[in-house]
């Protein structure tokens, strides 16, 4: 099973190098205490020690419209994650609305670059809720700036991925190439009764 598993992960190399190429460097300098959550943010999941308000916006702007909606805050936060997974929806949408409070200065449910960075100007930063440092890249990226980063790095051989977290990361990869294959030998086959409507279906 682990020969398999790390041969997979051949297939994983080129993503893993594109998730490099979205954060900064493997070695971050410690936070001093009492660093705001948007800073930790920045060094724990993207690391990013050097920044300043327009580039934090944007790379949280996921849709590229030029505005935070609330979805936005939630995936800023990490609500979206499985981490996360515990907290009460009536909390996850009270985060997202206490920070549109903080920012959203026309009361049109957005916050706009404009806003955030008037807010940020003027000593506002986004709160720690104690709900995580804000996990919301996809399982890709998560594994590598969490634990590729950190345990292997750019020199690591094949035989290195023997980890928990390796072998769990590329057992997913296996799952997904089954699924895949199942789906496409279904579709050699021609129509897929499971998509027919139940109405339709041959009664036997």
């Amino acid at each position: 099973m682990i020969l398999r598993t790390v041969a997979i992960s051949l297939l994983s190399w080129a993503a893993l190098s594109c998730c490099a190429a979205a954060h900064g460097g493997h070695d971050q300098a410690p936070l001093p205490p009492g660093t705001d959550w948007a800073t930790r943010h920045m060094s724990e999941e993207h690391h990013m020690n050097g920044f300043d308000a327009a580039v934090f916006f944007h790379l949280h702007d996921y849709d590229n419209t030029g505005s935070w909606s609330p979805d936005d805050i939630r995936r800023t936060y990490g609500l979206f994650d499985q981490s996360t997974r515990n907290i009460p929806e009536t909390r996850k949408a009270q985060i997202a609305q206490k920070v549109l409070e903080l920012y959203d200065f026309n009361h049109d449910g957005l916050i706009s670059k404009a806003e955030y960075l008037a807010a940020t100007g003027n000593g506002v930063t986004l709160p720690d809720f104690g709900t995580g440092p804000g996990h919301h890249g996809d399982s890709e990226y998560e594994y590598e700036i969490h634990h590729f980063e950190k345990y292997h790095g750019d020199d690591a051989k094949e035989e290195d991925l023997v980890h928990p977290e390796d072998i769990e990361h590329f057992k997913e990869h296996d799952k997904l190439d089954a699924e895949n294959a199942a789906w496409e030998k279904r579709e050699r086959l021609g129509i897929m009764e499971e998509n027919i409507p139940q109405k339709f279906r041959r009664r036997s």
